[in-house]
């Protein structure tokens, strides 16, 4: 979840709150150019009108009016270097933290206080083993990232100060990883947090697909598995969203193309202890969710075929709009963005809402 959405309170609320619509019905995404060609796996969405993308070739891109317009508020040493920003996390629109991924030095952590003209470099990874996939904030001091097993184990790096500077926790709470397994760094979402202490990593490419929960901050890590199938490199969870502590929601799958993915979502009602799969699930990979802020049940998943809409909490999901997305977020004020391959951004859309 996107520091932006915590810090907005996005909570279950009454589905005719600010007119919204429960099963948003006839809704669909509205494509706001952006100029770009960039992959853009990072999303940070603060409200109707204010978002971030990050992407490739070390592109960030701010708009303040619905998406009208965007600012190119790349930061110029990731231009350079070509690097591969995949998530960013936004406290306001000129707050935000991104993440870099890659092997050793490749990934690192980049903040700007003033809307992005301006970006300092708060980490860098030093370690050649490590590879760092997904941020997440509890707040606007207090913070995680996560990289890949080293030494059989996950990785987190923590923050208390807003991203200004990051130390690696010690990993005695955290249990031993599968073999080959791993984090997905499709979408922003392998590290997710709710609250100000719950945060869940998601894994895939072992033999199973699990989910590891944290209560303390991510000094300490209960793991789960879940029904998404894994098994191969390709497979596992790639996205979770969680609308409160104890409702989360799982999806992922094969991100091969013509892969079947089938039990590509699953569902838990106990802070992600156990997990169900959906009865009726998306009909192929989905990197990403986001709970809607109106109606307890609905959520969104995307993926490069398609989003998908559920209105009983995970359980059963229709298709919803056929276009390409890799990420997704909404808003506290009813504002979804979705964010995706060749500059693809867009807003949804509901009948008789702008």
């Amino acid at each position: 979840m996107c520091a932006a959405a915590l810090l907005l309170g996005v909570v279950a609320a009454p589905a005719q709150a600010a007119g919204g619509s429960r099963d948003l019905r006839g809704a669909g995404w509205a494509l706001k150019e952006t100029g770009k060609d960039a992959r853009f796996r990072g999303l940070a969405a603060v409200s109707r009108s204010t978002a971030w993308v990050a992407g490739s070739k070390g592109t960030v891109l701010r708009t303040s009016d619905g998406g009208r317009n965007w600012r190119d508020v790349s930061p110029p040493g990731a231009v350079a270097e070509g690097l591969e920003l995949r998530d960013i996390e936004a406290f306001d629109g000129r707050r935000a933290v991104a993440l870099a991924i890659g092997e050793g030095e490749a990934s690192r952590v980049l903040r700007t206080e003033d809307g992005g003209a301006t970006w300092t470099e708060a980490f860098r990874n030093p370690d050649p083993r490590a590879f760092y996939d997904c941020l997440t904030f509890f707040d606007a001091r207090h913070g995680l990232a996560m990289s890949d097993p080293v030494d059989g184990k996950f990785r987190i790096l923590s923050t208390d100060d807003g991203g200004r500077s990051w130390r690696v926790l010690p990993n005695a709470g955290m249990p031993e990883a599968l073999a080959g397994e791993a984090g997905f760094a499709a979408s922003g979402q392998c590290l997710v947090s709710a609250g100000p202490r719950d945060a869940w990593l998601a894994t895939g490419g072992g033999a199973a697909a699990r989910v590891l929960h944290s209560a303390d901050r991510g000094l300490t890590w209960q793991v789960a598995d879940s029904t998404v199938p894994a098994g191969n490199p390709a497979r596992g969870v790639f996205g979770l969203a969680f609308r409160d502590r104890t409702r989360g929601l799982a999806v992922g799958g094969d991100y091969r193309t013509g892969e079947a993915s089938p039990q590509a979502a699953a569902v838990s009602s106990d802070t992600g202890r156990t997990w169900r799969p959906a009865s009726t699930p998306p009909p192929a990979y989905r990197s990403g969710a986001a709970w809607f802020p109106y109606g307890a049940g609905t959520a969104l998943a995307v993926g490069p075929t398609g989003t998908d809409v559920t209105v009983d909490g995970g359980r059963t999901w229709r298709a919803l709009d056929p276009g390409s997305f890799d990420t997704v977020a909404c808003t506290a004020d009813g504002g979804c963005w979705a964010a995706g391959e060749k500059g693809r951004v867009g807003r949804l859309e509901r009948p008789g809402r702008g």
